[in-house]
Formats: structure tokens, sequence, C-alpha cells
């Protein structure tokens, strides 16, 4: 996540992004918000220092101005960023206790809700600096924080998913037998690249029984005529997700493998179809979790149905068996069923979808239907 920023907002939006996150806090119940280099920190502020061992961390607290611990040497970088304006900087230079100047702008209470990719060196140094001090994942305590995204969020979404789209649209016009997974991949991450995404996060092209193993990424195997291939790609395009998966098919497929294709597709449906407001994550991975357990596949759809996505390709909320938490316009997250079927092949199709006031609407609009490559 280093380096990638929030493309188009201001220090205003910036500025209310800090403060509802601090009434957040307040209102689960925490003393405060500590937040280290990330996608937290990119979406609250606009800056994404480099990860190294000296500590940078954002201290929000209801009823108090944000202040932002940073290192001398990168202040004036910190001071360049967006949200700039709105935040108190306090740096410190190699010599000087961090955790100690980070404790003198803490409020007080010692309940803090940390984001969940802070180091555990700094957290722990922290902890020693206050004793008593209790932290909680900030994915735990507030897992709506970044989940509902606004109309201009949105429309960053929208442009990602359009790109992810098009790269389909020449992928599948590629050839695939007789080449590598490697090569098909390389192909993929350069049109990401050529339509606007600054960071590739994944290229999965799982072909021929690769395609049973979900996270296959790419490898060395040739892919064959008589292969199914499992695409699933996506990265970063001005600060925000795409992330789709296709399945096609290289040459005709047989009918087992187009009854398999068209029960995925029948799931994915199924998902797309059970997004509403004020539906449960839950009930978007039983709908299509249903189809594909009364086909009889039931023991092939080995993960969730989906994940969220934002200024990171994977983020709550999550569309799986226990979680209740209400869906609401603005929520963007993944719907992607699969069957799996070892040392054959699988099957995946995966849309972005965003909750409307009435229903959902789709990101990626690339056919669903078996694709035919060469």
């Amino acid at each position: 996540m280093s380096g990638s920023r929030s493309v188009g907002f201001s220090a205003g939006d910036h500025r209310d992004r800090m403060r509802r996150a601090a009434r957040a806090a307040g209102d689960a119940g925490l003393d405060g918000l500590l937040v280290a280099p990330g996608p937290d920190l990119v979406w609250l502020t606009g800056y994404a220092p480099p990860p190294t061992e000296r500590l940078t961390l954002l201290v929000l607290a209801p009823d108090r101005d944000p202040v932002l611990v940073v290192p001398a040497l990168e202040a004036p970088d910190a001071a360049k960023s967006t949200a700039a304006p709105a935040l108190t900087l306090a740096d410190w230079t190699d010599g000087q206790d961090p955790y100690a100047l980070t404790a003198a702008h803490l409020p007080g209470g010692h309940r803090f809700g940390v984001s969940d990719n802070a180091w555990a060196m700094h957290l722990l140094a922290l902890q020693r600096t206050l004793p008593g001090t209790s932290c909680t994942a900030l994915t735990e305590a507030l897992p709506m924080l970044r989940a509902v995204k606004d109309p201009a969020e949105l429309e960053l979404m929208a442009a990602a998913g359009a790109a992810a789209d098009a790269a389909f649209e020449e992928i599948r016009r590629v050839p695939f037998a007789g080449r590598r997974e490697t090569e098909v991949g390389a192909d993929l991450a350069a049109l990401l690249r050529r339509f606007g995404h600054s960071q590739v996060d994944f290229t999965i092209v799982a072909s021929g029984p690769n395609g049973a193993n979900p996270h296959h990424e790419v490898g060395d195997r040739v892919i064959e005529r008589g292969d199914m291939v499992v695409l699933d790609f996506g990265g970063l395009k001005d600060g925000y997700g795409s992330d789709t998966s296709r399945t096609v098919h290289v040459g005709e497929p047989t009918d087992e493998e187009r009854h398999v294709h068209d029960v995925v597709r029948a799931a994915q449906e199924a998902g797309f179809r059970a997004v509403r407001p004020g539906a449960a994550c839950q009930d978007v991975d039983r709908a299509a979790r249903a189809v594909i357990a009364d086909a009889g596949y039931a023991e092939y759809f080995i993960h969730r149905t989906g994940h969220g996505i934002g200024v990171t390709t994977h983020e709550p909320p999550y569309m799986i068996e226990g979680e209740e938490l209400p869906l609401v316009p603005g929520m963007c997250f993944s719907v992607e069923p699969g069957v799996y079927l070892p040392g054959r092949f699988g099957v995946r199709i995966e849309d972005i979808v965003t909750v409307t006031e009435d229903g959902g609407r789709r990101l990626n609009t690339t056919t669903r239907e078996m694709v035919v490559v060469e």
C-alpha cells in the first residue's frame, strides 16, 4: 500500500473523515484511535509514508485535534499531505523517544483502536510506556470505518472496475494455447497498467488442474487446448481497487465443464440478487452457496462468497456465514462463488457490487457467459 495516494479529495474531505472516525471511536467506547502507515492512514489523511522502523502514528480522539507523530526527516513530506492543514505535526528525531512523545498526545483513558497493520514493535513499546493500555484491532472495533463509500469514491471504484473490464476484453483475444501462465499473467498486468492502474496486486492465471487452487496465481505450466482457465486480477487505479474473475476455456468445453460454469454463473447471479439494504452480509453468501449445494457441489465451494474493497483490494465487510452486519448503500464488495474440482479444473466468476438504495449495482459488466479463447 505504500506509495498509493487517494486522488481528488480535498483537505476538507480528509478533515471530515478524521472527525467521523474520532466520533465513531467514542461511540464504540474507545478513548481514541492510533493509525499507522497503511490504507487507513491514506484514507484518513492522503499521506502514504514509506514503511520503516521509525514510528509514524496518527492520533485521533473525540473533541481533540488530530495529531500526526512523524520522524523529523519525513516531516516535510507529511506537511505536504492533503490533510496537513487539519493536522498537528509532532516530529521527533533519532535518539528521542517517540513513544513518550506519542503518549504526551494521547487523550485520557487506556482503550484504543489500532490500525490492523501497525507494527508489533511499536504497539508493544507504547504499552510499555503506558501500562494498562488495551488495544483493539480497528476492523474489529470499527468495521464500517471505510466500508461505505461516498459518491466521489463510488466514481473511482466504478472507473477502476471499468479499467479491469477493458483489460479482460483485451486478454480474451490473445493466444492462450501453447503459452505459459506467466506469459498470460504478464499480459494481464500490462493491460491493467495500460488502462490506468498504478498498482497491480494480483494476476491469477490458473489453467487446467491449477484452477482447482483458488489462489494459484501464475506458474510455468503451459496452457493446453481443452483447459479451463481461471483469470482473477486487480489492483489500484487512482487509489481505489479493482478485482474481477472470469473463467475462460481454451477451445470448446465439454458438457460437464459447461454445466459447472453454468452452476457458478447461477450462484453468482443469486448472490448478486440477494444484495439489498438491510440484508445481512451472510445472506449474500447463503444465496450463492445454496445454488452450488443444490447442484451437488457444496464440498467444492471452499471460500467465502465475497470481501469488501476500497483503498485496498481486501477489507471489511465479508460475505460469509455468521457475518450479520447489515448491508448499507455505498458498501462495495465482491460476489465471487466458485467450484474447484481437485486435479481437474476450477470455475470462479466475480464482480464488484455496490449496494444501492433499492438493491445492488455491478461495477463489472463483462459477460459472465462461457468465453472460448484460442
